[in-house]
């Protein structure tokens, strides 16, 4: 009995098979590209995009901060000209995976048929759960891309670092929560001292993605901190989590907050706006790093 408990423990510690992993990456991106075309026939972009979200899901919406259930989420959508008619279609470029199976990510591209047409291409980044009935956004994030070519390859996947079975106490989950909170806490901190330059590259991923600048994602440290200032001693802006999804093996979630200026705006810029990052780290307790944002 003992020596079949200790087989048990180390196959639940080794790393997943790759097969394994990209197969529920596959899954996740699967599903992404099914509410896609199912969205084709909506009445509405907005009603394109309804079926996908999550009874809980969050929208940043600048100027009012986040919109939180799915009623609220396709609510503001469709108070949107670009959403209010036409259609909406959209492609998966990249995908990730928590350890158990039950979270996940994706980030691609949109295009839009109504409103302005300057303002139809856009780029998403949506966080996944696995619900009984199949995967649903819990939180999604879309921007107006300017001009300029993009690539539309498949990126490489991110994968977990270990194996965990589906499940998991309250506990433990809060737990995953309240670190995922610190960290993102320390980054801001850390952005205060050294500024946002130095803390992302400290605070990200060799692999991160950051969708804020340009008309396709920033890939990779390098590219994401180019437009930081290079002699910022401190960052002008602090953010902190309000709110959080976190897969119960302890590998991948999203951090949901406020970021604020440290100073008065100027020409009556909003002083502070909603954001949310997906984060993951390659064991239950090791550090947390940015994945995508």
């Amino acid at each position: 009995m003992l020596r079949f408990l200790f087989i048990a423990l180390a196959f639940l510690a080794a790393p997943l098979r790759a097969e394994d992993a990209r197969a529920q990456v596959e899954d996740l991106l699967a599903a992404d590209r099914a509410f896609a075309a199912a969205a084709a026939g909506a009445a509405s972009a907005a009603d394109g995009l309804a079926p996908m979200f999550d009874a809980e899901a969050v929208m940043p919406l600048p100027g009012r901060g986040h919109v939180v259930g799915r009623q609220a989420v396709l609510a503001a959508l469709r108070a949107s000209p670009a959403f209010q008619s036409g259609t909406a279609a959209w492609a998966p470029v990249r995908g990730g995976i928590a350890a158990d199976g039950s979270q996940g990510f994706t980030f691609g591209f949109l295009t839009l048929t109504g409103g302005d047409p300057a303002r139809r291409n856009r780029k998403y980044l949506a966080y996944w759960i696995r619900r009984p009935d199949g995967w649903r956004v819990a939180a999604w994030r879309q921007l107006v891309r300017p001009p300029g070519e993009v690539s539309t390859a498949l990126l490489a996947p991110s994968l977990p670092g270990f194996a965990a079975r589906p499940g998991g106490s309250r506990a433990r989950i809060e737990a995953h929560r309240r670190s995922l909170a610190a960290a993102e806490q320390a980054f801001s901190d850390r952005a205060q001292q050294v500024g946002l330059r130095a803390a992302f590259r400290a605070y990200g991923r060799a692999d991160a993605m950051n969708m804020s600048e340009g008309p396709g994602f920033a890939i990779g440290l390098d590219a994401i901190t180019a437009y930081f200032p290079e002699q910022e001693r401190a960052s002008p802006v602090r953010w902190s989590t309000t709110s959080s999804f976190v897969a119960a093996s302890g590998d991948l979630g999203v951090s949901i907050g406020t970021i604020r200026t440290n100073a008065p705006a100027a020409d009556g810029r909003p002083e502070s706006f909603p954001f949310f990052t997906v984060w993951r780290r390659e064991s239950r307790h090791g550090p947390w790093r940015y994945i995508a944002e």
